[in-house]
């Protein structure tokens, strides 16, 4: 069975490491203390041992089993389950990789299951057995070190997406076509972030409302709130972020249609002036073309043609092709097409 790490409490010090979970059930009744068991991604057998061992709630067992939950808290009978969606900023990839961790409280007994390498439970351990009287005050105690630690581990989250964002701000006026599938790609982690930061308000918060229903100790209680505070804190940067990406987009997607708007205008410009020099050619082909019709036909040369002996034949071809030439340019110069 993957078990990082098994521990028997009583007054706050460990007592015992069983090697066992039969053991760990028996010295917890023989000692009446808390033990606290923790699993790293178990299989489906060996979660139901430890359901058998201390009756653990069907329905809770199940989506243990199942994995892949929603952030939740749910209390049945005597016994809390909740889901927590860990996440830690990867510098290498600058990418957010999401974990889930599965926690069942009874009255003496904390089964945490790791399905992620955070949050690093073993500093929440070691924190809460440096401070005893903190862990006399029962399975809600590690709940709320489980609580402090999973929000810590959010900040580097934090940093690193705002230093995503500084960087994506950066680079919209560089005019990299790479910038947008960057904003597309944050904003997935910015909203896969919010629906695992988000819910731990209103679980805080519902842990907050029954704390007088379950004698919870004011210490804890105030701890909590000092939790719930800094889950607001988050849960208002991932707003801000999400506000900065949707205005990168528009400022993105305002440079791009600028862009092809002055892509447009250059290439109407262009076609303009292609235009212009297609007139100018046109005009000179046109003012050429009489005298050279002229020419042809009065050089074909058959005795029959009008004109061919007259000894004003020449000139007179020659005033027509001026006079031609000259008509069209005037008429070609009022059109501005020379």
């Amino acid at each position: 069975m993957p078990i990082v790490d098994n521990a028997v409490y009583v007054e706050g010090k460990r007592t015992a490491n069983p090697e066992s979970l039969d053991i760990t059930f028996e010295l917890v009744r023989q000692r009446h203390g808390l033990a606290w068991i923790g699993l790293y991604r178990p299989g489906k057998d060996e979660i139901g041992a430890v359901a058998a061992e201390f009756g653990l709630h069907r329905l809770s067992v199940e989506d243990a089993i199942s994995a892949h939950q929603r952030p939740k808290i749910e209390r049945y009978g005597e016994q809390l389950f909740v889901v927590l969606r860990p996440a830690r900023y990867i510098d290498e990839t600058e990418k957010v990789e999401f974990g889930e961790l599965h926690i069942f409280l009874g009255p003496d007994f904390v089964v945490s299951i790791r399905h992620a390498e955070s949050p690093d439970l073993s500093a929440v351990r070691q924190r809460l057995e440096e401070t005893p009287e903190l862990l006399t005050l029962g399975p809600e105690a590690i709940l709320y070190g489980i609580l402090d630690q999973l929000v810590d581990e959010y900040a580097p989250v934090v940093a690193g997406l705002q230093n995503d964002i500084d960087e994506i701000e950066d680079q919209l006026f560089t005019g990299e076509p790479s910038v947008s599938r960057r904003i597309y790609s944050l904003s997935r982690e910015v909203n896969e972030f919010d629906r695992a930061a988000k819910p731990l308000v209103e679980m805080i918060e519902s842990l907050k409302r029954g704390s007088d229903k379950y004698h919870v100790d004011v210490e804890l209680q105030r701890n909590l709130r000092d939790v719930l505070d800094h889950a607001i804190r988050i849960s208002d940067r991932i707003e801000t972020f999400r506000g900065n990406l949707q205005n990168a987009l528009s400022v993105h997607t305002t440079l791009v249609a600028q862009q092809q708007n002055e892509e447009m205008r250059n290439m109407t410009q262009v076609s303009l002036e292609q235009n212009e020099q297609v007139k100018r050619i046109s005009s000179w082909g046109a003012i050429l073309f009489a005298p050279s019709l002229i020419a042809a036909i009065y050089g074909m040369n058959f005795d029959d043609m009008p004109e061919l002996k007259w000894q004003f034949g020449y000139p007179m071809a020659l005033i027509a092709m001026v006079i031609c030439s000259s008509a069209l340019y005037v008429v070609f110069k009022r059109q501005k097409w020379l």
